[in-house]
């Protein structure tokens, strides 16, 4: 079995730390916290679970502070954890077998990030590239920092999944939490822009963070900014970034032109229901509830899941909208019946006269 090193870096996370930590103690890995300044309780909870702790001075820099944390481990391999991720699933043997059959590659594990929409809890799945030999890759970027293969300097490598999922709470602090969040990413993520301004993902970065906060009009304009560069369709980054900026586009009474720009590109993102249910609500935006049924029975049909429930209760409710458009009431009490529990479809039956 090949040891282990799990490195994480952390800064006054008391409320989360210990979550994160204890699920990792049973496999036996090498645990390396690196503090980068807290002043709450997070050094003395980190020390209940290892030896290994150390300090960090905050150099306005998450890879550097990364590499450090890398630098401490004992073991090549090295596993990456955020202090707000917390282990929900693993095959340990699994894990073992996927580095022996790939040794230099990059491991992807699952991450569920929590969030809230329009009121409702809400998942979003991903994978992120976490598990690695630091003789082969390092960080790079000081803001959403990624992994790099050290003998190219760039992101593309091969990858493979891991048996590994983590419950990721980031997104769920308050809105004050959530906009100093996004001040303090956005501040790095201008200058970034300053060094290196034709460089799509960090445009695409600070949208996310406007995102997150809902103001959507800045997003727009960032993702905006992202797509009139060059980009590669395929890469991960680039299809949750379509999904997000006609959102944006939707939000901001810009419907019609995010069913105009995907028009010619409709084929590269077409791969998720969560993209066939953001382009479903465009149609319904813009009007067109026959063509938003379209997108949304893709979305139902396809196997490809990142946001809960957009195969099942979102296009269902999304269809019972556009059945009330069309003055078909009947059908759309039988969609909004469909979605369980989703509290807009239960307001919609309300609304409706059904108990």
């Amino acid at each position: 079995m090949v040891p282990i090193s799990v490195c994480i870096i952390t800064k006054n996370e008391e409320k989360n730390l210990a979550k994160c930590l204890a699920p990792l103690t049973p496999y036996g890995f090498e645990i390396i916290v690196v503090d980068t300044g807290s002043t709450d309780r997070t050094r003395e909870i980190a020390l209940q679970y290892t030896d290994k702790v150390y300090d960090f001075q905050w150099v306005d820099d998450f890879s550097a502070a990364r590499n450090f944390s890398i630098q401490k481990a004992s073991h090549n391999y090295i596993l990456v954890l955020d202090s707000d991720e917390f282990l929900t699933q693993i095959d340990i043997e699994g894990v073992y077998q996927a580095i022996e059959a790939h040794p230099r590659a990059v491991g992807l594990l699952l991450r569920n990030s929590y969030y809230d929409s329009q009121g409702t809890p809400n998942k979003y799945t991903d994978r992120v590239e976490r598990l690695f030999h630091r003789q082969y890759y390092t960080y790079k970027f000081p803001i959403h920092e990624q992994v790099t293969e050290i003998a190219s300097d760039n992101t593309i490598y091969e990858r493979y999944d891991l048996p590994l999922a983590v419950e990721h709470v980031g997104y769920n602090g308050s809105p004050e939490e959530l906009k100093q969040k996004a001040l303090r990413n956005n501040a790095l993520l201008f200058r970034e822009i300053e060094k290196d301004p034709s460089n799509a993902y960090l445009y695409f970065q600070v949208g996310q963070s406007f995102n997150m906060i809902k103001d959507y009009e800045n997003a727009y304009h960032y993702y905006q900014k992202a797509f009139s560069l060059p980009l590669i369709p395929e890469q991960e980054w680039v299809q949750a970034m379509a999904i997000s900026y006609i959102n944006a586009m939707t939000h901001t009474g810009r419907a019609g032109e995010a069913i105009a720009f995907f028009q010619p590109y409709y084929q590269d993102f077409a791969t998720s229901a969560s993209f066939f249910n953001s382009m479903g609500v465009a149609y319904l935006n813009a009007s067109q509830p026959l063509k938003a049924m379209l997108e949304f029975v893709k979305a139902i049909q396809c196997p490809v899941v990142n946001d809960e429930g957009s195969n099942t209760y979102l296009p269902y409710y999304n269809i019972g909208l556009a059945n009330e458009m069309l003055g078909n009431v009947p059908d759309a009490i039988q969609f909004y019946r469909k979605c369980g529990d989703y509290s807009l479809a239960q307001e919609r039956l309300r609304a409706l006269g059904i108990q």
